[in-house]
């Protein structure tokens, strides 16, 4: 029944997707433009892959707001230590997930052992990220490799370019790839179930004999490692990483996954469903603007969106009780 339930979901938010995607391109020439889809793919990845990792917590009933300084402080981090410590690439890149897992693995054990609600918990986290950002670098701007300086191959892991100037973004490929492989750890391994059992009841879980301090801080450090990955993809796409930013990305991730049908009481959610749900976001933020739309116009649009989302949720839920 739940499997179908998602699936219906899906249906409807890839039909959405759909229509505003002919509505955009019917309004606005410079939409249909090759160059337009390249750049709204690019600028998905990041918060994309933080979605996926943040779908964990809401499973659980808890949330992860420290992912979108966090993704800007391990990316400028990352850099600063290739660009001005001397350490090599390889160790550059991997740090940057290291780093997410680290504090991850902080946010679950807080949050577990000391039952800090998971908004003060992360919150705080996110506060101590910004600042770490900007100290550990010197205030120093992050920068990684261009595409013809030293290093400059990561730039084509996810958008390749051709001897003509052509770009393809290929990173949909490894989108895909993640989707599928989170997907399935989500729904047929221990970690998974674990994770959606917290979320229906945490106390029967823990009566079970199941530890479940241990998938707590598991959930968290996931999402941990999905910022590193994310942190990665946005430096690779951008030129420059400015210390002190990055506040407002976790709300786009954690709206995206609500809006795919991630339950904000816990115990329901899909990793295909909150990727839909980052698609139809970064749709809006491309589109509204190609038909003319202020910024803050798009920012009512995405939050009557997202309202609406957690409302339909809400009202799942307590049929669920009533019934």
């Amino acid at each position: 029944m739940k499997k179908n339930k998602n699936l219906t979901q899906n249906i409807v938010i890839i039909a959405i997707i759909i229509l505003l995607a002919l509505f955009f391109s019917v309004m606005s020439p410079s939409f249909r433009k090759y160059t337009t889809i390249v750049t709204l793919v690019g600028y998905m990845y990041y918060i994309l892959l933080v979605s996926i990792g943040v779908t964990f917590p809401l499973i659980t009933g808890g949330v992860d707001l420290s992912t979108g300084t966090g993704l800007v402080c391990y990316s400028i981090i990352s850099s600063y230590m290739f660009n001005h410590a001397g350490l090599p690439l390889w160790l550059a890149i991997i740090a940057a997930p290291i780093m997410g897992i680290i504090v991850g693995c902080f946010n679950g054990f807080v949050i577990a052992k000391f039952e800090i609600p998971p908004f003060i918990a992360t919150l705080s986290t996110s506060m101590i990220l910004r600042g770490l950002g900007s100290i550990i670098p010197g205030g120093l701007t992050g920068v990684w490799p261009s595409s013809s300086g030293q290093g400059g191959w990561v730039r084509s892991v996810l958008r390749f370019q051709s001897e003509d100037g052509l770009i393809f973004p290929i990173g949909i490929i490894w989108m895909i790839i993640i989707i599928g492989i989170m997907t399935v750890i989500l729904r047929k391994t221990t970690v998974g179930r674990y994770t959606i059992a917290i979320g229906s009841n945490k106390t029967a879980l823990g009566l079970s004999g199941v530890f479940v301090t241990k998938y707590q801080i598991i959930v968290y450090a996931i999402s941990g490692f999905f910022t590193g990955l994310a942190a990665l993809a946005y430096g690779w796409t951008f030129t420059t990483i400015t210390p002190g930013t990055g506040a407002g990305f976790e709300l786009e991730a954690i709206g995206g996954a609500i809006i795919g049908g991630v339950s904000t009481s816990g115990g329901r959610g899909s990793i295909v469903g909150a990727s839909l749900g980052v698609i139809l976001i970064s749709l809006l933020k491309t589109g509204l603007p190609n038909i003319g739309l202020q910024a803050n116009a798009q920012q009512i649009i995405t939050g009557v969106v997202l309202m609406l989302a957690v409302a339909v949720d809400m009202a799942s839920n307590n049929k669920k009780i009533t019934s």
